[in-house]
């Protein structure tokens, strides 16, 4: 059943994603669409939809603003494979933006995706506008220096530098967790949940995104660069501090499974069963890509 209801969110999100106005015969369309189309797992709107339906409220009802943190999230990806940043080829299975149309291109177009991502979270929901106000100043402090820019920066400075736990754990609460949080409260929030309800996911998305860093590090040692689609062992080779480089392997692995389970505790206290986002952490350890 889990399979069967992440495509769902996957399928709504991909018709939304669809159905938007590309211009192809616009340069900087082409160049946001190239990467934008390009596949992925889709976790922070799935998260997001997954969210507004545990709190009980219909996930269609709050699409365009999960398609939002779609935008992000590939902004982010386009900035981040630049050789400026992490240097990166290929990413899901094709080359990277900047490889097909440019570095200065490739720019552009994450901030192209960047600021049309607020213009698609300022569409109209049937939500009381200050929650939807709420929700667009939690995402844009997400996305920016106190959340995913800030552990970006930080992690530029780490490279070479041997990082101790604390560390590394504060670059990816902001680099990658911060976004992976404010999709869940996201939908909760415009899903119409109680307060309770959004600190119980609030807590649940904290442990998810560390576990998600720590599973993307293990990958990167042990992980197969066809099933990726881009090379692995590329922390190794820019020096960066992973939780496998402190711990080990194996002792990254029970450190992952830690995280697992008290994301998935922290479910307990919802007052509707969350079977979905209980399963979401199961896959986010076993996961190959």
């Amino acid at each position: 059943m889990f399979k069967v209801k992440f495509q769902e969110y996957i399928d709504l999100v991909e018709a939304y994603l669809e159905q938007l106005p590309w211009n192809q015969d616009d340069f900087m369309c082409r160049t946001m669409h190239y990467s934008l189309a390009g596949g992925g797992k889709r976790v922070r709107p799935v998260l997001a939809l997954a969210a507004a339906e545990t709190v009980g409220s219909d996930p269609r009802r709050i699409l365009s603003a999960a398609i939002g943190l779609e935008m992000i999230h590939t902004y982010s990806l386009i900035h981040d494979d630049l050789p400026a940043m992490d240097n990166d080829d290929y990413r899901r299975g094709r080359l990277s933006n900047h490889m097909v149309f440019g570095e200065g291109n490739a720019i552009l177009a994450g901030d192209g995706l960047l600021t049309h991502a607020f213009e698609i979270l300022t569409e109209p929901l049937p939500v009381p506008p200050e929650k939807q106000l709420r929700v667009i100043r939690e995402v844009a402090a997400a996305a920016g220096y106190r959340g995913m820019v800030g552990g970006q920066a930080d992690d530029l400075a780490g490279e070479g530098k041997a990082l101790r736990l604390p560390e590394i754990e504060r670059i990816h609460r902001r680099k990658t967790g911060a976004l992976l949080t404010v999709s869940l409260r996201l939908g909760a929030i415009l899903g119409g949940g109680t307060a309770a309800e959004i600190e119980a996911l609030t807590a649940y998305a904290e442990h998810l995104g560390l576990a998600f860093q720590i599973k993307d590090d293990i990958l990167d040692q042990e992980g197969d660069s066809a099933a990726m689609g881009k090379p692995s062992g590329s922390d190794l080779r820019r020096g960066k501090a992973t939780y496998p480089s402190l711990m080990g392997l194996s002792g990254a692995k029970d450190y992952l499974r830690e995280h697992i389970v008290q994301a998935q505790a922290a479910l307990s206290v919802m007052p509707r069963p969350a079977p979905f986002l209980h399963e979401f952490a199961d896959f986010i350890e076993q996961r190959q890509c």
